[in-house]
């Protein structure tokens, strides 16, 4: 059975096969009356036609594929993040490829080539630590990427982040503003710099403090997270703390916490206050609403979309990077 055609279209509505193109392709600037857009879909849709993909890159040059590599996609903010790069690529005519590079440098280097193997048109990636060369690579062929929550120090690739440095210092000022006997801030051991942005923000605002202040470090790896962050804060909080205050610098060192809180039925935020940064659906199950700081991820995404797009199509600042403010969401764990 013959596939069906522009040209059957174009046939069926009573316009030429040009006029046909415009409208499916939504391109701008053509005098076309909405009567006729109407007809055209209509007719596309009764007849079951599909673009061939295949003819158009061949004839174009690009594929409107796009490769988006995460860091980890059962984590929320990624799984969020993806669906709103999807939504907005779509709205530009991309189609999203996405692969999760799990924290490893070598995955995330093979993920580079599948998709530069399935000629995408581009790339948004969140690189992992020891990603430079890899990186470094795409940049010398001109290959259009952008970096999305996450940068690299030393690589200059367009890229989207947010204040974490900012955010996190004016959280730790507002915890210091609140006389607790101790407050201790969960973290991680990472090469990372947004993640250190974060610790960097938190260290500023204790180091400028003039008050007697009792802080703790709870650093964990990106493995095992969970006994990790348990066995420690059974060292540092104990089954019975008072006036304490818990800043967790992610979502999923958070959730680690408040499983050992709920697991030692220490009350919140009667004897600890708990903030955390990013939000997810398991704070839901949590008894007590959780102060969390917000990442606009439908803006990032819009912002990166905007960029990669930019480059593809030649018209992009390179090495432009843009910076995202995030903001406190308070609720009743911290008192």
């Amino acid at each position: 059975m013959k596939r069906p055609s522009i040209k059957d279209i174009a046939t069926l509505a009573g316009v030429s096969v040009a006029t046909v193109s415009y409208v499916l392709n939504r391109k701008e600037g053509q005098r076309i009356g909405e009567e006729t857009r109407k007809k055209i879909f209509e007719i596309a849709e009764t007849i079951n036609y599909t673009p061939n993909k295949i003819a158009k890159s061949l004839k174009t040059n690009k594929t409107k594929l796009l490769g988006l590599i995460v860091a980890d996609i059962s984590n929320e903010f990624y799984s969020h993040m993806a669906r709103n790069l999807e939504d907005k690529a779509l709205k530009l005519g991309y189609t999203l490829i996405i692969g999760s590079s799990d924290e490893n440098a070598d995955k995330f280097k093979k993920l580079t080539e599948l998709f530069s193997q399935q000629q995408v048109d581009g790339m948004i990636v969140a690189p992992v630590a020891g990603s430079e060369k890899t990186l470094e690579s795409l940049i010398n062929i001109k290959y259009p990427v952008v970096t999305i929550d996450r940068y690299l120090k030393g690589v200059t690739i367009p890229g989207i982040t947010i204040d974490n440095q900012e955010i996190a210092e004016s959280t730790a000022r507002l915890l210091i503003s609140k006389n607790f006997n101790k407050i201790i801030y969960a973290g991680y051991e990472t090469e990372l710099p947004q993640l250190l942005d974060r610790q960097h923000g938190f260290e500023k605002a204790v180091k400028s403090s003039e008050k007697p202040l009792e802080i703790h470090y709870l650093l964990v790896g990106l493995e095992n997270i969970a006994q990790e962050v348990h066995l420690k804060l059974e060292k540092m909080l104990g089954t019975t703390p008072e006036n304490t205050a818990l800043y967790f610098s992610s979502n999923k060192l958070a959730v680690a916490g408040l499983s050992y809180i709920v697991k030692n039925n220490i009350k919140v935020p009667e004897q600890v206050s708990v903030v955390a940064f990013d939000e997810t659906d398991a704070y839901d199950l949590f008894p007590t609403e959780i102060t969390y700081i917000q990442q606009p991820i439908e803006e990032m995404a819009e912002e990166a979309i905007k960029l990669l797009d930019g480059q593809i199509s030649n018209y992009a600042e390179t090495g432009k990077k843009v910076t995202l403010t995030a903001k406190l969401v308070s609720k009743a764990s911290l008192k």
